[in-house]
């Protein structure tokens, strides 16, 4: 349950203002077509975050257990840091030929390469052992974030208060590097 929580918390504020949120926006406004928008992110995000938390696990068999905490709470810190800036979006997604679906999809599934909630989903792997309830709770972190984005869009990105989220959401980050780096009781494994 830690492990599912801990995920969904920390994706979910990671994930406002993060280019993902913003292509969600892009996408509802070109597109209109919510469902299977929504249907595209749950599928590039669960298979995006099964691949990222499956590499975090495996890592973390590489890594000494004395060095793990230290290693996957340092990312955390910089997970952190890195909320700080906010982000944005390269270039227009274009429609593929096989439908909004797939286009969103696609479009999800290359953005979130690299970004930092998947590479957020390799450290939770890599300090959880637990790797579905990892899957689940960043999956369900990246829908809690980006389905309003997809059903309200723009209108809702320029009230929400986004530099007091993205602070909140980086002192959640560190918060849960430090408690992870020096295994507060009750936060950290």
């Amino acid at each position: 349950m830690e492990a599912f929580l801990t995920s969904a918390v920390l994706v979910a504020l990671a994930e406002i203002g993060d280019k993902t949120q913003l292509l969600s926006f892009v996408l509802a406004a070109r597109l209109r077509k919510p469902m299977p928008i929504i249907a595209g992110i749950f599928v590039a995000t669960l298979a995006n975050h099964a691949l990222a938390g499956s590499v975090g696990v495996w890592l973390a068999t590489l890594i000494p257990p004395p060095v793990l905490p230290w290693a996957t709470g340092l990312l955390f810190v910089g997970f952190g840091l890195w909320t700080l800036h906010p982000d944005s979006l390269d270039d227009d997604p274009k429609l593929h030929r096989a439908g909004i679906f797939v286009t969103a999809t696609v479009a999800f599934f290359i953005a979130e390469m690299g970004d930092k909630t998947q590479l957020a989903t390799v450290a939770l792997g890599a300090r959880f052992d637990a790797l579905a309830a990892v899957v689940i709770g960043t999956t369900l972190g990246m829908l809690i974030a980006n389905i309003p984005a997809v059903l309200v869009g723009e209108a809702l990105a320029q009230k929400l208060p986004m530099k007091t989220i993205r602070i909140v959401a980086a002192g959640v980050f560190i918060a849960t590097g430090i408690a992870t780096m020096f295994g507060i009781p009750g936060i950290a494994q």
